[in-house]
Protein backbone atom coordinates (compact mmCIF):
# COMPACT_ATOMS: atom_id res chain seq x y z
CA UNK A 1 0.00 0.00 0.00
CA UNK A 2 1.06 3.62 0.35
CA UNK A 3 3.36 2.66 3.24
CA UNK A 4 6.16 1.88 0.74
CA UNK A 5 6.87 5.49 -0.17
CA UNK A 6 5.73 6.72 3.20
CA UNK A 7 8.34 4.76 5.13
CA UNK A 8 11.17 6.01 2.94
CA UNK A 9 10.14 9.66 3.33
CA UNK A 10 8.92 9.71 6.91
CA UNK A 11 11.20 7.62 9.10
CA UNK A 12 10.25 9.54 12.21
CA UNK A 13 6.60 8.75 11.64
CA UNK A 14 7.34 5.05 11.53
CA UNK A 15 9.13 5.37 14.86
CA UNK A 16 6.06 7.11 16.21
CA UNK A 17 3.84 4.32 14.91
CA UNK A 18 6.10 1.75 16.57
CA UNK A 19 5.87 3.69 19.81
CA UNK A 20 2.08 3.68 19.58
CA UNK A 21 2.16 -0.10 19.15
CA UNK A 22 4.39 -0.54 22.18
CA UNK A 23 2.24 1.74 24.28
CA UNK A 24 -0.80 -0.30 23.28
CA UNK A 25 0.63 -3.55 24.64
CA UNK A 26 -0.53 -3.06 28.26
CA UNK A 27 -4.11 -3.15 26.96
CA UNK A 28 -3.65 -6.92 26.78
CA UNK A 29 -3.45 -7.15 30.55
CA UNK A 30 -6.45 -7.82 32.73
CA UNK A 31 -8.02 -4.85 34.46
CA UNK A 32 -5.72 -3.73 37.25
CA UNK A 33 -6.14 -4.11 40.97
CA UNK A 34 -7.80 -7.51 40.83
CA UNK A 35 -7.15 -10.25 43.39
CA UNK A 36 -5.79 -13.70 42.63
CA UNK A 37 -9.09 -15.32 43.59
CA UNK A 38 -12.46 -15.16 41.82
CA UNK A 39 -15.78 -16.85 42.42
CA UNK A 40 -18.56 -16.82 39.84
CA UNK A 41 -21.61 -17.65 41.95
CA UNK A 42 -25.06 -18.83 40.90
CA UNK A 43 -24.42 -19.27 37.16
CA UNK A 44 -25.29 -22.04 34.77
CA UNK A 45 -22.02 -23.86 34.06
CA UNK A 46 -21.49 -25.89 30.89
CA UNK A 47 -18.35 -27.97 31.60
CA UNK A 48 -18.47 -29.80 28.20
CA UNK A 49 -16.85 -32.80 29.88
CA UNK A 50 -20.14 -33.48 31.66
CA UNK A 51 -23.76 -32.28 31.97
CA UNK A 52 -24.57 -28.64 32.63
CA UNK A 53 -24.82 -27.55 36.27
CA UNK A 54 -27.46 -24.99 37.24
CA UNK A 55 -26.91 -22.48 40.04
CA UNK A 56 -23.24 -23.50 40.32
CA UNK A 57 -20.17 -21.72 41.62
CA UNK A 58 -16.74 -21.70 40.01
CA UNK A 59 -13.77 -20.81 42.19
CA UNK A 60 -10.55 -19.60 40.54
CA UNK A 61 -7.25 -19.45 42.39
CA UNK A 62 -4.08 -18.04 40.82
CA UNK A 63 -5.28 -18.76 37.30
CA UNK A 64 -6.50 -22.32 37.98
CA UNK A 65 -10.02 -23.65 38.56
CA UNK A 66 -10.11 -25.06 42.08
CA UNK A 67 -13.80 -25.91 42.47
CA UNK A 68 -16.95 -26.33 40.34
CA UNK A 69 -20.13 -27.25 42.20
CA UNK A 70 -23.38 -25.94 43.65
CA UNK A 71 -21.93 -25.84 47.18
CA UNK A 72 -18.33 -24.79 46.41
CA UNK A 73 -16.61 -23.07 49.34
CA UNK A 74 -15.65 -19.50 48.42
CA UNK A 75 -12.38 -18.15 49.91
CA UNK A 76 -12.76 -14.99 52.01
CA UNK A 77 -10.36 -13.10 49.72
CA UNK A 78 -12.20 -14.01 46.50
CA UNK A 79 -13.74 -11.39 44.20
CA UNK A 80 -17.35 -12.61 43.96
CA UNK A 81 -19.16 -12.22 40.63
CA UNK A 82 -22.95 -12.59 40.59
CA UNK A 83 -23.67 -15.21 37.94
CA UNK A 84 -27.44 -15.06 38.07
CA UNK A 85 -28.79 -15.22 34.52
CA UNK A 86 -25.33 -15.94 33.09
CA UNK A 87 -23.90 -19.03 31.37
CA UNK A 88 -20.26 -20.04 31.77
CA UNK A 89 -18.54 -22.01 29.00
CA UNK A 90 -14.93 -23.14 28.60
CA UNK A 91 -12.92 -20.60 26.62
CA UNK A 92 -13.15 -21.27 22.89
CA UNK A 93 -10.15 -22.63 20.93
CA UNK A 94 -9.30 -21.69 17.34
CA UNK A 95 -7.72 -24.97 16.21
CA UNK A 96 -5.44 -23.64 13.44
CA UNK A 97 -4.53 -19.99 12.78
CA UNK A 98 -1.71 -17.44 12.77
CA UNK A 99 -3.38 -15.14 15.31
CA UNK A 100 -0.78 -13.86 17.82
CA UNK A 101 2.11 -14.92 15.57
CA UNK A 102 4.27 -12.41 13.74
CA UNK A 103 3.95 -12.47 9.96
CA UNK A 104 7.20 -12.45 7.97
CA UNK A 105 7.99 -9.34 5.92
CA UNK A 106 6.68 -9.53 2.37
CA UNK A 107 9.24 -10.09 -0.37
CA UNK A 108 8.17 -6.89 -2.09
CA UNK A 109 8.89 -4.65 0.87
CA UNK A 110 11.77 -2.25 0.61
CA UNK A 111 14.77 -3.04 2.79
CA UNK A 112 13.19 -6.37 3.75
CA UNK A 113 15.22 -8.34 6.25
CA UNK A 114 14.00 -11.61 4.72
CA UNK A 115 16.32 -12.63 1.85
CA UNK A 116 14.78 -13.99 -1.31
CA UNK A 117 15.36 -17.73 -1.65
CA UNK A 118 17.80 -18.81 -4.33
CA UNK A 119 16.48 -21.02 -7.15
CA UNK A 120 16.44 -24.63 -6.07
CA UNK A 121 18.63 -27.14 -7.90
CA UNK A 122 17.10 -30.22 -6.30
CA UNK A 123 15.64 -31.72 -3.10
CA UNK A 124 18.87 -31.28 -1.12
CA UNK A 125 18.34 -27.52 -1.24
CA UNK A 126 15.23 -27.87 0.95
CA UNK A 127 13.22 -25.12 -0.80
CA UNK A 128 10.35 -23.49 1.10
CA UNK A 129 11.11 -25.55 4.22
CA UNK A 130 11.61 -23.95 7.66
CA UNK A 131 10.41 -26.46 10.29
CA UNK A 132 12.76 -24.95 12.87
CA UNK A 133 10.50 -21.89 13.08
CA UNK A 134 8.16 -22.07 16.06
CA UNK A 135 5.01 -20.16 16.87
CA UNK A 136 6.17 -20.15 20.48
CA UNK A 137 9.19 -18.07 19.44
CA UNK A 138 7.21 -15.70 17.22
CA UNK A 139 4.44 -14.51 19.53
CA UNK A 140 3.64 -10.90 18.70
CA UNK A 141 2.09 -9.01 21.62
CA UNK A 142 1.08 -6.16 19.31
CA UNK A 143 -1.11 -8.31 17.06
CA UNK A 144 -4.47 -6.53 17.35
CA UNK A 145 -6.25 -9.78 16.59
CA UNK A 146 -5.34 -11.04 20.06
CA UNK A 147 -7.83 -8.67 21.64
CA UNK A 148 -10.36 -9.14 18.84
CA UNK A 149 -10.33 -12.93 19.20
CA UNK A 150 -10.40 -12.73 22.99
CA UNK A 151 -13.35 -10.34 22.95
CA UNK A 152 -15.10 -12.86 20.74
CA UNK A 153 -14.74 -15.61 23.35
CA UNK A 154 -11.59 -17.30 22.05
CA UNK A 155 -9.14 -17.71 24.91
CA UNK A 156 -6.75 -20.05 23.11
CA UNK A 157 -5.36 -20.58 19.61
CA UNK A 158 -3.28 -23.27 17.97
CA UNK A 159 -0.98 -20.98 16.02
CA UNK A 160 1.63 -21.71 13.38
CA UNK A 161 3.89 -19.72 11.05
CA UNK A 162 2.88 -19.47 7.39
CA UNK A 163 4.68 -20.02 4.11
CA UNK A 164 6.32 -22.99 2.42
CA UNK A 165 5.88 -26.76 2.46
CA UNK A 166 7.02 -27.01 6.09
CA UNK A 167 6.37 -23.47 7.43
CA UNK A 168 7.15 -24.21 11.08
CA UNK A 169 5.89 -25.75 14.30
CA UNK A 170 2.51 -24.98 15.84
CA UNK A 171 2.04 -24.10 19.50
CA UNK A 172 -0.95 -23.81 21.82
CA UNK A 173 -1.18 -20.19 22.95
CA UNK A 174 -3.42 -18.53 25.53
CA UNK A 175 -4.42 -15.01 24.47
CA UNK A 176 -3.18 -12.99 27.42
CA UNK A 177 0.10 -12.17 29.10
CA UNK A 178 2.59 -9.40 29.73
CA UNK A 179 5.39 -11.21 27.90
CA UNK A 180 5.44 -13.44 24.86
CA UNK A 181 6.40 -16.44 26.98
CA UNK A 182 3.24 -16.03 29.06
CA UNK A 183 1.16 -17.05 26.03
CA UNK A 184 2.73 -20.47 25.51
CA UNK A 185 0.75 -23.42 26.90
CA UNK A 186 2.55 -26.17 24.97
CA UNK A 187 5.06 -26.30 22.12
CA UNK A 188 5.40 -27.94 19.70
CA UNK A 189 2.04 -29.61 19.17
CA UNK A 190 1.88 -29.92 15.37
CA UNK A 191 3.89 -29.81 12.15
CA UNK A 192 1.74 -28.25 9.40
CA UNK A 193 2.42 -29.43 5.86
CA UNK A 194 1.42 -27.41 2.80
CA UNK A 195 1.30 -28.94 -0.68
CA UNK A 196 0.61 -25.80 -2.70
CA UNK A 197 3.24 -24.71 -5.21
CA UNK A 198 3.81 -21.48 -7.08
CA UNK A 199 4.05 -23.52 -10.27
CA UNK A 200 5.14 -22.33 -13.68
CA UNK A 201 8.29 -22.75 -15.75
CA UNK A 202 11.45 -21.69 -13.93
CA UNK A 203 9.79 -21.50 -10.53
CA UNK A 204 12.16 -24.12 -9.17
CA UNK A 205 11.70 -27.56 -7.69
CA UNK A 206 9.09 -28.61 -6.85
CA UNK A 207 6.72 -26.74 -9.18
CA UNK A 208 3.83 -29.23 -9.38
CA UNK A 209 1.65 -31.20 -7.00
CA UNK A 210 3.42 -34.41 -7.96
CA UNK A 211 6.76 -32.77 -7.28
CA UNK A 212 5.55 -31.40 -3.94
CA UNK A 213 4.32 -34.84 -2.84
CA UNK A 214 7.63 -36.43 -3.85
CA UNK A 215 9.58 -33.68 -2.11
CA UNK A 216 7.65 -33.94 1.17
CA UNK A 217 7.90 -37.72 1.16
CA UNK A 218 11.68 -37.47 0.63
CA UNK A 219 11.93 -35.10 3.60
CA UNK A 220 10.18 -37.69 5.80
CA UNK A 221 12.41 -40.48 4.51
CA UNK A 222 15.52 -38.40 5.12
CA UNK A 223 14.32 -37.52 8.62
CA UNK A 224 13.69 -41.18 9.43
CA UNK A 225 17.12 -42.20 8.11
CA UNK A 226 18.80 -39.36 10.00
CA UNK A 227 17.07 -40.35 13.25
CA UNK A 228 18.27 -43.96 12.99
CA UNK A 229 21.75 -42.94 11.88
CA UNK A 230 22.12 -40.51 14.78
CA UNK A 231 20.87 -43.16 17.22
CA UNK A 232 23.43 -45.65 15.90
CA UNK A 233 26.20 -43.07 16.15
CA UNK A 234 25.22 -42.17 19.72
CA UNK A 235 25.57 -45.85 20.65
CA UNK A 236 28.83 -46.36 18.79
CA UNK A 237 30.97 -43.35 17.90
CA UNK A 238 33.19 -45.54 15.70
CA UNK A 239 30.55 -45.78 12.96
CA UNK A 240 30.38 -43.08 10.29
CA UNK A 241 29.21 -39.79 11.74
CA UNK A 242 25.93 -38.67 10.09
CA UNK A 243 25.83 -35.16 8.65
CA UNK A 244 23.70 -32.54 10.41
CA UNK A 245 20.63 -31.24 8.59
CA UNK A 246 18.59 -28.53 10.29
CA UNK A 247 15.33 -29.61 8.67
CA UNK A 248 15.74 -33.26 9.66
CA UNK A 249 16.85 -32.40 13.19
CA UNK A 250 13.91 -30.04 13.74
CA UNK A 251 11.33 -32.49 12.44
CA UNK A 252 12.82 -35.39 14.39
CA UNK A 253 12.78 -33.38 17.62
CA UNK A 254 9.15 -32.34 17.10
CA UNK A 255 8.02 -35.88 16.31
CA UNK A 256 9.84 -37.14 19.40
CA UNK A 257 7.68 -34.75 21.41
CA UNK A 258 4.57 -36.34 19.83
CA UNK A 259 3.69 -33.43 17.56
CA UNK A 260 1.00 -34.42 15.06
CA UNK A 261 1.40 -33.77 11.33
CA UNK A 262 -1.30 -31.59 9.74
CA UNK A 263 -2.10 -32.70 6.19
CA UNK A 264 -4.17 -30.39 3.93
CA UNK A 265 -7.25 -32.04 2.40
CA UNK A 266 -10.50 -30.27 1.60
CA UNK A 267 -12.22 -32.07 -1.26
CA UNK A 268 -12.99 -35.74 -1.76
CA UNK A 269 -9.83 -36.53 -3.75
CA UNK A 270 -7.56 -34.68 -1.33
CA UNK A 271 -9.11 -36.36 1.71
CA UNK A 272 -8.66 -39.85 0.26
CA UNK A 273 -5.11 -38.97 -0.72
CA UNK A 274 -4.37 -37.70 2.80
CA UNK A 275 -5.48 -41.03 4.26
CA UNK A 276 -2.91 -42.78 2.08
CA UNK A 277 -0.22 -40.19 2.83
CA UNK A 278 -0.62 -40.67 6.58
CA UNK A 279 0.17 -44.38 6.13
CA UNK A 280 2.96 -43.77 3.62
CA UNK A 281 4.65 -41.10 5.72
CA UNK A 282 4.23 -43.18 8.91
CA UNK A 283 3.22 -40.18 11.03
CA UNK A 284 0.48 -39.37 13.50
CA UNK A 285 -1.68 -37.31 11.16
CA UNK A 286 -4.56 -34.84 11.39
CA UNK A 287 -6.47 -33.66 8.32
CA UNK A 288 -7.14 -29.95 7.96
CA UNK A 289 -9.74 -28.50 5.59
CA UNK A 290 -12.28 -31.32 5.65
CA UNK A 291 -15.16 -29.47 4.03
CA UNK A 292 -16.12 -32.41 1.80
CA UNK A 293 -16.14 -34.87 4.68
CA UNK A 294 -19.83 -35.44 3.95
CA UNK A 295 -18.54 -37.71 1.16
CA UNK A 296 -15.76 -39.44 3.10
CA UNK A 297 -16.62 -39.47 6.82
CA UNK A 298 -16.80 -43.28 6.93
CA UNK A 299 -13.38 -43.66 5.31
CA UNK A 300 -11.87 -41.14 7.73
CA UNK A 301 -13.42 -43.01 10.65
CA UNK A 302 -11.91 -46.29 9.44
CA UNK A 303 -8.43 -44.73 9.56
CA UNK A 304 -9.20 -43.06 12.94
CA UNK A 305 -7.78 -39.69 11.88
CA UNK A 306 -8.97 -36.47 13.55
CA UNK A 307 -10.11 -33.58 11.33
CA UNK A 308 -9.76 -29.81 11.63
CA UNK A 309 -12.72 -28.33 9.76
CA UNK A 310 -12.27 -24.98 8.01
CA UNK A 311 -15.21 -22.82 9.09
CA UNK A 312 -14.94 -20.55 6.03
CA UNK A 313 -17.57 -22.32 3.98
CA UNK A 314 -17.30 -22.23 0.18
CA UNK A 315 -19.40 -19.54 -1.42
CA UNK A 316 -19.76 -17.72 -4.69
CA UNK A 317 -17.02 -15.14 -5.14
CA UNK A 318 -18.15 -11.60 -4.44
CA UNK A 319 -18.76 -9.56 -7.59
CA UNK A 320 -18.27 -12.63 -9.77
CA UNK A 321 -19.65 -12.55 -13.29
CA UNK A 322 -23.39 -13.31 -12.98
CA UNK A 323 -23.19 -14.98 -16.41
CA UNK A 324 -20.76 -17.60 -15.08
CA UNK A 325 -22.67 -20.76 -14.30
CA UNK A 326 -21.24 -22.96 -11.56
CA UNK A 327 -21.15 -26.70 -12.12
CA UNK A 328 -23.61 -28.94 -10.31
CA UNK A 329 -20.70 -30.35 -8.32
CA UNK A 330 -19.68 -26.87 -7.17
CA UNK A 331 -23.24 -25.95 -6.21
CA UNK A 332 -23.54 -29.19 -4.25
CA UNK A 333 -20.27 -28.47 -2.45
CA UNK A 334 -21.43 -25.00 -1.40
CA UNK A 335 -24.71 -26.40 -0.17
CA UNK A 336 -23.42 -29.48 1.66
CA UNK A 337 -20.09 -28.31 3.13
CA UNK A 338 -21.69 -27.09 6.41
CA UNK A 339 -23.09 -30.61 6.87
CA UNK A 340 -19.62 -32.16 7.03
CA UNK A 341 -19.27 -31.70 10.83
CA UNK A 342 -22.56 -33.56 11.34
CA UNK A 343 -21.33 -36.37 9.09
CA UNK A 344 -18.08 -36.58 11.06
CA UNK A 345 -19.95 -36.63 14.37
CA UNK A 346 -22.24 -39.40 13.14
CA UNK A 347 -19.17 -41.43 12.11
CA UNK A 348 -17.56 -40.84 15.54
CA UNK A 349 -14.65 -38.90 14.04
CA UNK A 350 -13.00 -36.45 16.43
CA UNK A 351 -13.04 -32.99 14.84
CA UNK A 352 -12.51 -29.34 15.71
CA UNK A 353 -13.25 -26.04 14.00
CA UNK A 354 -10.68 -23.49 12.87
CA UNK A 355 -11.21 -19.98 11.53
CA UNK A 356 -9.54 -20.48 8.14
CA UNK A 357 -9.90 -17.25 6.20
CA UNK A 358 -12.62 -15.75 8.40
CA UNK A 359 -11.83 -12.25 9.58
CA UNK A 360 -13.63 -12.12 12.93
CA UNK A 361 -14.65 -14.46 15.78
CA UNK A 362 -18.33 -13.66 15.25
CA UNK A 363 -18.00 -15.02 11.70
CA UNK A 364 -16.65 -18.29 13.12
CA UNK A 365 -19.67 -18.66 15.41
CA UNK A 366 -22.01 -17.87 12.52
CA UNK A 367 -20.30 -20.54 10.43
CA UNK A 368 -20.64 -23.07 13.27
CA UNK A 369 -24.33 -22.12 13.55
CA UNK A 370 -24.70 -23.11 9.88
CA UNK A 371 -23.38 -26.55 10.80
CA UNK A 372 -25.92 -26.76 13.61
CA UNK A 373 -28.66 -25.85 11.13
CA UNK A 374 -27.27 -28.59 8.85
CA UNK A 375 -27.68 -31.32 11.47
CA UNK A 376 -24.85 -30.96 14.00
CA UNK A 377 -25.98 -30.92 17.63
CA UNK A 378 -25.22 -27.79 19.63
CA UNK A 379 -23.36 -29.91 22.20
CA UNK A 380 -21.12 -31.40 19.49
CA UNK A 381 -20.51 -27.94 18.04
CA UNK A 382 -19.44 -26.60 21.43
CA UNK A 383 -17.17 -29.60 21.97
CA UNK A 384 -15.54 -28.96 18.59
CA UNK A 385 -14.66 -25.45 19.79
CA UNK A 386 -13.35 -26.51 23.21
CA UNK A 387 -12.49 -30.01 24.41
CA UNK A 388 -11.98 -31.74 21.04
CA UNK A 389 -9.16 -29.42 19.85
CA UNK A 390 -7.57 -29.74 23.29
CA UNK A 391 -7.63 -33.53 22.91
CA UNK A 392 -6.32 -33.47 19.33
CA UNK A 393 -3.31 -31.36 20.34
CA UNK A 394 -2.59 -33.13 23.61
CA UNK A 395 -3.58 -30.42 26.10
CA UNK A 396 -6.91 -31.75 27.38
CA UNK A 397 -5.30 -32.25 30.78
CA UNK A 398 -5.20 -28.46 31.18
CA UNK A 399 -7.66 -26.93 28.66
CA UNK A 400 -10.99 -27.45 26.93
CA UNK A 401 -13.43 -28.02 29.79
CA UNK A 402 -14.44 -26.57 33.14
CA UNK A 403 -12.94 -28.91 35.71
CA UNK A 404 -10.99 -28.55 38.93
CA UNK A 405 -7.27 -28.31 38.25
CA UNK A 406 -7.55 -26.92 34.72
CA UNK A 407 -6.46 -23.48 33.52
CA UNK A 408 -9.14 -20.89 34.21
CA UNK A 409 -10.06 -20.07 30.60
CA UNK A 410 -13.74 -19.17 30.69
CA UNK A 411 -16.37 -17.51 28.53
CA UNK A 412 -19.31 -15.87 30.32
CA UNK A 413 -22.42 -14.96 28.31
CA UNK A 414 -25.94 -13.75 28.97
CA UNK A 415 -27.50 -16.49 26.83
CA UNK A 416 -26.91 -19.47 24.58
CA UNK A 417 -23.57 -19.15 22.79
CA UNK A 418 -25.04 -19.78 19.34
CA UNK A 419 -27.95 -17.34 19.57
CA UNK A 420 -27.53 -14.12 17.59
CA UNK A 421 -28.62 -11.83 20.42
CA UNK A 422 -26.31 -13.36 23.03
CA UNK A 423 -23.64 -11.01 24.37
CA UNK A 424 -20.29 -11.89 25.89
CA UNK A 425 -20.15 -10.35 29.36
CA UNK A 426 -16.61 -11.33 30.34
CA UNK A 427 -13.74 -13.62 29.43
CA UNK A 428 -11.13 -15.21 31.70
CA UNK A 429 -7.72 -16.14 30.32
CA UNK A 430 -5.33 -17.83 32.73
CA UNK A 431 -7.55 -16.49 35.50
CA UNK A 432 -7.33 -12.88 34.28
CA UNK A 433 -10.69 -11.19 33.79
CA UNK A 434 -11.46 -9.18 30.66
CA UNK A 435 -14.70 -7.38 29.85
CA UNK A 436 -15.25 -6.72 26.13
CA UNK A 437 -16.37 -3.21 25.35
CA UNK A 438 -18.40 -2.83 22.19
CA UNK A 439 -17.89 0.45 20.32
CA UNK A 440 -20.87 2.77 20.14
CA UNK A 441 -22.92 1.97 17.08
CA UNK A 442 -23.98 4.81 14.78
CA UNK A 443 -27.59 5.93 15.18
CA UNK A 444 -28.47 6.28 11.50
CA UNK A 445 -29.09 3.09 9.50
CA UNK A 446 -26.99 2.65 6.35
CA UNK A 447 -28.48 4.00 3.12
CA UNK A 448 -26.98 1.23 1.01
CA UNK A 449 -24.83 -1.86 1.05
CA UNK A 450 -21.10 -1.58 0.36
CA UNK A 451 -20.53 -5.34 0.38
CA UNK A 452 -18.38 -6.62 -2.46
CA UNK A 453 -14.96 -6.21 -4.01
CA UNK A 454 -13.62 -2.68 -4.52
CA UNK A 455 -10.57 -1.52 -6.43
CA UNK A 456 -9.01 1.29 -4.38
CA UNK A 457 -6.74 3.98 -5.82
CA UNK A 458 -4.50 6.14 -3.61
CA UNK A 459 -3.15 9.52 -4.64
CA UNK A 460 0.48 9.57 -3.40
CA UNK A 461 3.56 11.73 -4.13
CA UNK A 462 5.02 8.79 -6.05
CA UNK A 463 1.94 8.34 -8.18
CA UNK A 464 -1.14 6.19 -7.90
CA UNK A 465 -1.12 2.92 -5.98
CA UNK A 466 -3.85 0.30 -5.83
CA UNK A 467 -5.37 -2.14 -3.37
CA UNK A 468 -8.37 -4.46 -3.33
CA UNK A 469 -10.94 -4.18 -0.54
CA UNK A 470 -13.30 -7.10 0.01
CA UNK A 471 -16.09 -5.82 2.23
CA UNK A 472 -19.07 -7.47 3.88
CA UNK A 473 -21.76 -5.40 5.58
CA UNK A 474 -24.42 -6.57 8.02
CA UNK A 475 -27.95 -5.14 8.11
CA UNK A 476 -27.01 -2.96 11.09
CA UNK A 477 -24.09 -1.43 9.15
CA UNK A 478 -21.24 -3.43 10.72
CA UNK A 479 -18.41 -3.89 8.20
CA UNK A 480 -15.93 -6.78 8.06
CA UNK A 481 -13.51 -8.07 5.44
CA UNK A 482 -9.97 -7.27 4.32
CA UNK A 483 -7.79 -4.98 2.21
CA UNK A 484 -5.00 -6.43 0.06
CA UNK A 485 -2.14 -4.26 -1.15
CA UNK A 486 1.64 -4.13 -1.38
CA UNK A 487 2.01 -4.72 2.35
CA UNK A 488 -0.06 -7.88 2.20
CA UNK A 489 -3.53 -8.50 3.60
CA UNK A 490 -4.99 -6.32 6.35
CA UNK A 491 -8.02 -7.72 8.18
CA UNK A 492 -10.72 -5.23 9.13
CA UNK A 493 -10.72 -4.92 12.92
CA UNK A 494 -13.85 -2.81 13.17
CA UNK A 495 -16.02 -0.87 10.77
CA UNK A 496 -19.47 0.60 10.22
CA UNK A 497 -21.69 2.34 7.72
CA UNK A 498 -24.11 5.03 8.83
CA UNK A 499 -26.25 6.96 6.39
CA UNK A 500 -24.00 7.41 3.36
CA UNK A 501 -20.81 7.46 5.46
CA UNK A 502 -18.45 4.63 6.35
CA UNK A 503 -15.31 3.97 8.34
CA UNK A 504 -13.20 0.86 8.85
CA UNK A 505 -9.75 0.11 10.29
CA UNK A 506 -7.21 -2.49 9.22
CA UNK A 507 -3.91 -3.45 10.79
CA UNK A 508 -0.74 -4.00 8.72
CA UNK A 509 2.89 -4.63 9.52
CA UNK A 510 5.49 -1.91 9.12
CA UNK A 511 9.02 -3.07 9.88
CA UNK A 512 7.48 -6.02 11.70
CA UNK A 513 5.23 -3.81 13.87
CA UNK A 514 1.44 -3.58 13.47
CA UNK A 515 0.06 -0.18 12.48
CA UNK A 516 -3.63 0.75 12.28
CA UNK A 517 -4.83 2.33 9.03
CA UNK A 518 -8.32 3.88 8.99
CA UNK A 519 -10.37 4.38 5.84
CA UNK A 520 -13.32 6.76 6.09
CA UNK A 521 -15.53 8.68 3.69
CA UNK A 522 -18.80 8.45 1.81
CA UNK A 523 -20.27 5.88 -0.54
CA UNK A 524 -22.93 5.27 -3.15
CA UNK A 525 -23.82 2.27 -5.29
CA UNK A 526 -20.75 2.51 -7.52
CA UNK A 527 -18.03 4.30 -5.58
CA UNK A 528 -16.27 4.98 -2.32
CA UNK A 529 -14.33 8.15 -1.70
CA UNK A 530 -12.56 9.61 1.30
CA UNK A 531 -9.22 9.43 3.10
CA UNK A 532 -6.98 6.83 4.70
CA UNK A 533 -5.00 7.79 7.75
CA UNK A 534 -2.40 6.44 10.14
CA UNK A 535 -0.40 8.09 12.88
CA UNK A 536 -0.03 11.74 11.81
CA UNK A 537 -0.54 11.14 8.09
CA UNK A 538 -3.44 10.91 5.63
CA UNK A 539 -4.04 10.73 1.90
CA UNK A 540 -7.07 10.57 -0.36
CA UNK A 541 -8.50 7.53 -2.06
CA UNK A 542 -11.32 6.54 -4.39
CA UNK A 543 -12.70 3.09 -5.08
CA UNK A 544 -14.87 1.47 -7.71
CA UNK A 545 -16.17 -2.03 -8.18
CA UNK A 546 -14.28 -4.04 -10.82
CA UNK A 547 -16.21 -3.72 -14.04
CA UNK A 548 -17.43 -0.21 -13.30
CA UNK A 549 -16.84 2.18 -16.18
CA UNK A 550 -13.86 4.50 -16.29
CA UNK A 551 -16.34 7.37 -16.49
CA UNK A 552 -17.73 6.32 -13.11
CA UNK A 553 -14.21 6.33 -11.66
CA UNK A 554 -13.35 9.72 -13.18
CA UNK A 555 -16.58 11.21 -11.88
CA UNK A 556 -15.86 9.84 -8.40
CA UNK A 557 -12.30 11.19 -8.49
CA UNK A 558 -13.50 14.60 -9.64
CA UNK A 559 -16.04 14.71 -6.83
CA UNK A 560 -13.31 13.92 -4.29
CA UNK A 561 -11.01 16.64 -5.61
CA UNK A 562 -13.83 19.16 -5.56
CA UNK A 563 -14.55 18.41 -1.92
CA UNK A 564 -10.95 19.16 -0.84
Amino acid sequence: MCIEWFRARHVSLIAAAMTVCLVAVPALRAQGGEPSYFAIRGAKVVPVSGPAIDNATIVISHGVITSVSRDAKIPDEAWIIDGKGLIVYPGLIDAFTDVAVSAPATSGAENSQTPKPEPSRGPDDRPATTPWRSAADEVNLSDKRIETWRNGGFTTVVAAPKGGFFPGQAAVLDLAGERAGDFVVKSPVAIPVNLRTTGGFGSGYPSSLMGALAYVRQVWLDTDWSTHAQSAYDKNARVERPHYDRTEASLAAALEKHAVVLIPANNEIEIRRSLELADRWKVSAVIYGGQMAYETAGEIAAKKLPVLVNAKWPEVEKDSDPEDKASLRTLQFRDRAPSSPAALAKANVKFAFYSGGLAAPKDVLKAVKKSIDAGLSADAALRALTLSPAEIFGVSDRLGSIESGKIANLLVTDGDLFEDKTKIKMVFVDGQKFEPHEPDKPKDPPKGDISGKWKMVFSTPDGEEEAIAELSMEKDGAISGSVTGKRGVGTILNGYASGNKFSFTINILVDGNPVDVTFSGTYDATSLKGSLSLTGFSTDFTATKPGASSADHAQSLHATEGAL
